[in-house]
């Protein structure tokens, strides 16, 4: 609630003269103090009876002292680019301002303050005894309080608003902000009181500068150097004389000489922005008054027209162009990570108004290269499909995100995305809570964490499984869950070739991507085990829920976001050593003191030795296996692993794959609905094959760049794990079935470079049937 139907301190007396005694006396005793500290008692001392104590100790009684706090700054998300320049990807912000220097503004403007607003600015000790005597005679003739307040008080006024808006609630905002605002003597006399402070502590230049820095020039725009920016085009250093008149014109009342409402019929572009041009003339005449300007650049001013050049600032990931949903997982972690603040609310208000210079690690070359394989291989849209696509690029051994695009124009506006299926706010890459979707089905992707598991419990990947396709697979050994038995549920997956080999080796089934080779492997595991591995790679579901561990999640049911797919695959390629994401380099605050950054937490997820046998097994698959499109079509080419994915009917197909220093990630995904990808034909190709193309492009880019070393490998033969004490076949195998494959959550299947797949499965019972690659 305001303040303004408190009385006043001093409501005793009623007549006009009354009034006018009282408050021109404490007035008086206000204009007494400041003209003693200047220096310059002045005839006025006379008026009122500046003899009374009573209200010389009454004003006296005020606080002279002003917290100042820093002001709200804008903050800046940039790129690095390659010859070490930042490039700007977008700003945010509650008030745009940009704090300068002194040095930094015209002295255009800064005489067009002082001539404009105070005129005896640097002859008073931050009162204007005139100015603020004829002030409160209209104040009592009339029914307000007038102005006639120095600069420095309109700078105390303003740091007192400043601190309203850091308040914690709305309802403290807005009491705060009545209290600082409110019409009455008593707050003028506080303002005197600690404009008075003010002058005693800071020169006169630095008042000045504070006030220019910190005054509003209409909507969000505040600060000088903003003002230049926004209605000019231009810096406050750059301006020219007739624009400084006009921006100063602005502090005097934005609502009324602000110069971005072109349409205003009071002051607009047809009549030349009248109310503006008359207050920009009157200041220049004030400056041509007190002999800061010429009378020949007095009438150039004067006879030039008002021309804003209105230029909006980079507000929001909207205008970080191709990098728009990288600068939103930024923004994101920005407002969760517990290095900004204790609380979201408190993240949230020093991301707005902290000024910060956030220097992330997105390298450009990456992105362009997969901006532009995106626009050319997977559309927006397509007829009766909700298609979404993703690549993400990660920097192995570092966790440093490189690149992340999806085939979606980014806006967070509903009006937008909910009438353009070509726009959304959903990052595909990344989980719910950091923007993101509920995450995608990765399919046999996911297979890599049962073949960790596979090499940690003392198995090699010579050794041969019981691979046959079957409708009963008997009881699964789970140290978590206990037992768990799917014959009931008729479980069947399938292959994606009908492949029906009864005895393929471990990497025989990797190489091919054969799905019951992965079923019988898990029959020789922990269930348990496979999930805790998944989860020494950073995996996790995307929505938040814990994993599900049942046998079809060892065929991709877990809907997981593309980002963490890269991150487990760059832990891989790491000799098992898995380093979490991080998009922060640096963050430099306002005042150039450099700040902690979110810092890449580094886990050795398997053992160099059980890496080293990943190795040898997902290098095959690049060069003899599924993935063997998407190693030929890179140039230049360096060692890779990988692996393949496809949900069941073919609805998200994926290409995991890294060298020793980038891993990326490029899938094809059904957002909502399904579609059977190899019917679908792009203007590049075979939907389903669209991330064979974009891989290599991508991974052509960064080979180029960043090289690859060979990887450690050792034979299959290798035994590198230690087999638990009881392993065994716990449960009867049951009859033979039908191919099996993998499940997809509410389907599951996992489609390879041939074939069809198509099936059902229940993710959360453990269930599902499908085929797979």
């Amino acid at each position: 609630m305001g303040r303004k139907d408190r009385q006043p301190a001093f409501t005793e007396t009623r007549s006009v003269g009354g009034v006018f005694g009282g408050l021109l006396g404490m007035v008086a005793a206000a204009v007494a103090a400041g003209a003693l500290l200047a220096g310059a008692v002045t005839p006025v001392l006379a008026v009122g009876g500046l003899a009374a104590s009573r209200s010389i100790a009454y004003f006296e009684g005020f606080p002279d002292y002003l917290a100042i706090t820093p002001l709200s700054q804008k903050s800046n998300i940039y790129a690095v680019q390659n010859d070490g320049q930042p490039l700007l990807l977008a700003s945010f912000y509650d008030q745009n301002r940009i704090e300068v220097g002194w040095d930094g503004v015209s002295q255009f403007i800064k005489d067009a303050a002082v001539a404009g607003e105070d005129p005896r600015y640097y002859d008073h000790g931050g009162i204007d005894a005139q100015g603020t005597l004829r002030a409160v005679a209209m104040t009592v003739l009339g029914d307000d309080i007038q102005g006639g307040s120095s600069i420095a008080q309109q700078y105390v006024k303003n740091v007192n608003v400043q601190k309203c808006e850091r308040a914690a609630s709305e309802e403290e905002r807005l009491s705060c902000y009545d209290e600082a605002t409110e019409t009455s003597p008593s707050r003028k006399l506080k303002e005197m009181r600690l404009a008075l402070g003010l002058e005693k502590r800071y020169t006169k230049d630095q008042v000045l500068m504070g006030y220019l820095n910190i005054a509003g020039f209409g909507g969000t725009v505040y600060g000088v150097e903003a003002a230049a920016n926004y209605y000019f085009n231009t810096t406050a250093a750059g301006v020219t004389l007739a624009q400084a008149a006009s921006l100063m014109a602005i502090v005097n009342n934005p609502v009324k000489f602000q110069l971005d409402h072109p349409d205003d019929w009071r002051n607009g572009a047809a009549n030349g922005y009248a109310a503006n041009k008359a207050r920009r003339d009157y200041i220049l005449g004030q400056m041509l008054r007190y002999t800061k300007i010429t009378q020949a650049q007095h009438d150039e001013a004067v006879a030039s027209p008002v021309e804003p050049v209105i230029t909006e600032p980079s507000t929001g990931c909207q205008s970080a162009g191709n990098a728009a949903y990288f600068c939103d997982y930024v923004s994101t972690v920005l407002q969760t990570d517990p290095t900004f603040g204790a609380d979201a609310d408190t993240r949230m208000l020093n991301f707005r108004r902290g000024g910060y210079d956030v220097y992330t690690s997105i390298d450009l070359d990456l992105q362009a290269a997969a901006a532009a394989t995106m626009a050319a291989n997977v559309p927006m849209t397509y007829p009766g499909w909700d298609v979404g696509s993703v690549i993400t690029s990660v920097q192995v051994g570092t966790g440093r995100v490189l690149a992340m695009v999806q085939n979606k124009l980014y806006s967070q506006d509903p009006a937008v995305t909910g009438n353009d299926p070509n726009y959304t706010g959903i990052n595909y890459s990344t989980d719910y809570a950091h923007g993101g979707s509920s995450g995608f089905q990765p399919g046999s992707g996911y297979k890599v964490f049962t073949l960790a598991e596979w090499l940690k419990e003392g198995h090699s990947l010579n050794e041969r499984v019981d691979s046959r396709p079957k409708a009963n697979w008997g009881t699964f050994r789970d140290s978590c869950l206990g037992p768990q038995n799917y014959n009931s549920e008729n479980w069947s997956p399938k292959n994606d070739a009908n492949e029906s080999g009864a005895n393929y080796t471990a990497l025989q089934s990797t190489l091919q991507s054969i799905n019951t080779g992965y079923i019988g492997m898990a029959k020789e595991l922990d269930l348990c085990g496979i999930r805790q591995t998944a989860e020494a790679f950073g995996m996790h579901r995307a929505d938040g829920n814990p994993l599900v561990q049942s046998a079809s999640a060892v065929i991709g049911i877990n809907e997981v976001a593309p980002l963490s797919m890269a991150i487990a695959f760059a832990g891989i390629a790491n000799n098992g050593v898995t380093c979490s994401p991080v998009v922060i380099d640096r963050i430099v605050s306002a005042d150039g003191t450099e700040l902690p950054v979110p810092q890449s937490t580094c886990t050795q997820s398997v053992s160099p030795d059980v890496a080293a046998a990943m190795h040898f097994a997902l290098q095959g698959v690049m060069t003899g296996g599924t993935a063997t499109q998407s190693y030929f079509g890179a140039e230049p080419r360096v060692p890779v692993i990988g692996k393949t994915g496809t949900t069941d009917g073919n609805k998200d197909t994926w290409m995991n794959g890294a060298s020793s220093k980038v891993a990326t990630v490029t899938a094809v995904v059904s957002v909502t609905g399904d579609a059977n990808q190899r019917a679908i034909d792009f203007d590049s190709g075979l939907a389903s094959t669209a991330r064979h193309r974009m891989w290599p492009a991508v991974m052509s880019v960064a080979n180029a760049k960043y090289g690859g070393d060979e990887f450690t490998t050792l034979p299959p033969s290798a035994i590198v794990g230690e087999r638990p004490p009881s392993v065994g076949d716990d449960g009867d195998d049951g009859d033979d079935g039908d191919d099996s494959g993998e499940g997809d959550g509410e389907n599951g299947g996992d489609d390879g470079n041939n074939g069809n797949g198509n099936g059902n499965g229940n993710g959360n019972n453990g269930n599902g049937n499908g085929n797979g690659e």
